[in-house]
C-alpha cells in the first residue's frame, strides 16, 4: 500500500475529496499485518472520530480496493479482511480465533492436475493454511492438562 500522503493523491486524482476521517483509515490501514474487518478499522477510527460511520469505512475501503491499494480476502472467518499487502502472498489461518497472518512463500508452481482445470485458465493460486496459532494453541493445551489433572 502506498504511504498516506501519496493515497491521498491518488484520491484527489479520482476528483474524491480527502477528509479527516479518510485520512485516518488511511492511517490505520498503513503497515497494518492484522488484515482487519471493515467493522475492525471503524472502532479504531472512532476512538479519535465518534463521528465516523461505518459506511464512510466501507466506502473508503472499497475505493482502495478498486485502486488496487488493499486486497479484500474471504478465508472463512465469517467476514471479509482486508490486507494493505498486495503483494502475491498466502495465508496462515486460526481456526480458533481467526487470526491471519501472511505466509511468503513461492508456490508458483502449483496448478491444476492434467485434465482437471475444467477450462478454467488458471493464472495464480492462493493457499490458506489452517491450524492453531501459538495463543490458541497454548490455552488448547492449558485445557487438556486440566481436563487430565480432573479426570
Amino acid at each position: 500500500m502506498r504511504t498516506q500522503d501519496e493515497l491521498v493523491e491518488l484520491f484527489r486524482s479520482h476528483g474524491l475529496r480527502i477528509t479527516p476521517q479518510r485520512q485516518r483509515i488511511f492511517e490505520v490501514l498503513t503497515g497494518n499485518e492484522h488484515h482487519p474487518t471493515a467493522e475492525s478499522v471503524w472502532f479504531t477510527v472512532r476512538e479519535q472520530m465518534s463521528n465516523v460511520s461505518l459506511k464512510t469505512v466501507y466506502e473508503t475501503l472499497h475505493e482502495l480496493v478498486s485502486f488496487g491499494e488493499i486486497q479484500q480476502i474471504d478465508v472463512g472467518t465469517g467476514a471479509s479482511r482486508f490486507d494493505p499487502n498486495v503483494s502475491a502472498h498466502h495465508h496462515l489461518v486460526c481456526r480458533q480465533c481467526g487470526k491471519i497472518r501472511d505466509l511468503h512463500a513461492d508456490y508458483s508452481f502449483l496448478a491444476p492436475p492434467d485434465g482437471q482445470d475444467q477450462g478454467f485458465h488458471v493464472s495464480n493460486a492462493e493457499v490458506i493454511f489452517r491450524g492453531l496459532c501459538i495463543e490458541c494453541s497454548s490455552k488448547a493445551s492449558e485445557i487438556q492438562k486440566e481436563n487430565v489433572i480432573n479426570a
